[in-house]
């Protein structure tokens, strides 16, 4: 059985229309996209919703990564020479989850899983 993926571009839309149009030209250009990726998500959620907001610790539970978006962030820590710390702080994932990534996907194993 096949797993079906949310279309975050219609949901981004209605949510945009219905709440903050004048924040639409703000992520236009993520939105006239194709594919929208996990990447992506996460800025326009940043964008729509305030990033200071009391949500955050509440939706951060909510959240799902998947494998290149895994492995983007983890290359940005690499091309920033970034700690465990300031990543967790850029992105909104604990530290411990980005140690855990690098264990993970950091080994030789790394492309098996790509």
């Amino acid at each position: 059985m096949e797993r079906s993926t949310p279309n975050y571009k219609r949901i981004f839309e209605d949510i945009i229309s219905r709440k903050c149009p004048e924040k639409y030209s703000l992520c236009a250009h993520i939105l006239n996209k194709d594919e929208i990726s996990a990447m992506d998500v996460l800025r326009l959620n940043d964008i729509v919703f305030d990033k200071n907001g009391s949500a955050k610790s509440t939706n951060q539970k909510h959240k799902s990564y998947d494998h290149e978006t895994i492995h983007k962030v983890l290359d940005y820590q690499k091309e920033n020479n970034l700690s465990n710390v300031a990543v967790s702080k850029h992105f909104n994932v604990s530290r411990s989850t980005i140690s855990k990534w690098r264990k993970t996907f950091s080994s030789p194993q790394r492309n098996a899983f790509l």
